[in-house]
């Protein structure tokens, strides 16, 4: 395969070369005096739930810290029957959560 070299650099750019189009100009909403925000139903779900996340504490720290001591002993056992029905559980639920937004 030959490269071709024909191909001349730019070397100055107009500032009109990008126009923006009038119509694709977004709204500011300024221009008739409205300044009202309205955000979207899923902004508000994850607004509400970063407002539950710090009100209330989603960790219990004291299992955390348990099961710290329990690693950094080698005493943590790991039951490969429970993690795998915790896994098929999220799976079912985010099977749930698709089956609902359709």
């Amino acid at each position: 395969m030959k490269i071709d070299n024909s191909i001349n650099p730019v070397t100055t750019v107009s500032v009109n070369d990008g126009k923006r189009q009038t119509g694709a100009a977004p709204s500011t909403g300024k221009e008739n005096g409205d300044t009202s925000v309205h955000i979207s139903q899923n902004a508000a779900k994850m607004q509400s739930a970063d407002n539950t996340t710090s009100s209330g504490a989603v960790v219990d720290t004291a299992r955390v810290n348990e099961i710290k001591q329990a690693i950094s002993e080698g005493t943590f056992k790991v039951n490969p029957e429970v993690v795998a029905d915790k896994l098929l559980e999220t799976v079912r639920e985010l099977i749930q959560s698709k089956k609902g937004e359709t």
